[in-house]
């Protein structure tokens, strides 16, 4: 299978630490010609020296400047939104600035976002593939996870949406729903094994995903070997959300 992605312009949300840094690294190798988005900017100009790449030190969640930002963006290829942010509380102690926030980022920073980027394809007239780094909080249930989970479940109705609007103009859409990735701050919160192991007990496969194992199925999503899926939600699971 061809994952090639030479001279693919690729706009990467969130892409400083964490699943977008893998992301944007394994597109890198792939032959993407990179933007990436971050707020901040040290490690904007980090990832300029590592990978090449074009940075924009940017807050997607200031619709203003995103749309700045897309005034004198080159035609894209593809746009990856990982920016996302995740507070917990519990369902009796949920609190409106927590909600607010999630939504905000999660969600309406990511059609912002992914308005954009398709306006900015239609002009070139380019075909192209979004595709939005949900979560399988998106799908099942998790304590403690209120509004993150409706966050999620609404970018994945996002995707739904965008994938019936865009796709009469050859712009594909998808969602990716990763479980636990052990980013290096993910790694931390799951050190302790009273919280992880019964997490990794519902996990079929037994693990968690490791931060490439979520960037090849974008990869993947993105290239011409996915020229005919749209529309989907893609659990990176390890089978947690079977049962």
């Amino acid at each position: 299978m061809d994952l090639e992605l030479q001279q693919q312009h690729i706009l990467i949300t969130g892409a400083t630490s964490g699943i977008g840094l893998a992301i944007a690294r394994r597109l890198a190798q792939l032959g993407a010609e990179l933007t990436l988005c971050g707020r901040d900017r040290a490690r904007c100009e980090a990832l300029e020296h590592e990978l090449g790449a074009r940075t924009l030190v940017l807050d997607i969640t200031d619709e203003q400047a995103v749309k700045d930002a897309f005034s004198d963006l080159a035609p894209l290829d593809g746009l990856v939104n990982c920016a996302g942010i995740s507070l917990l509380d519990a369902a009796t102690q949920v609190r409106a600035a927590d909600l607010d926030a999630m939504l905000a980022t999660n969600v309406r920073a990511a059609a912002i976002v992914a308005r954009e980027a398709a306006n900015n394809m239609l002009a070139a007239g380019r075909a192209g593939s979004i595709v939005n780094v949900s979560s399988q909080a998106a799908l099942v249930a998790l304590e403690h996870h209120l509004g993150y989970c409706a966050s999620k479940a609404a970018l994945d109705a996002t995707t739904r949406v965008l994938c019936l609007e865009l796709g009469p103009h050859g712009i594909r859409v998808n969602s990716v729903n990763p479980t636990v990735t052990l980013t290096p701050m993910a790694e931390r919160a799951w050190s302790d094994p009273a919280k992880r192991d019964p997490m990794l007990a519902a996990i079929p496969l037994g693990r968690f995903a490791a931060p490439d194992e979520v960037a090849l199925p974008v990869a993947f999503l993105l290239s011409a070997a996915a020229a005919m899926i749209s529309g989907a939600c893609l659990p990176i699971d390890g089978g947690y959300t079977a049962h």
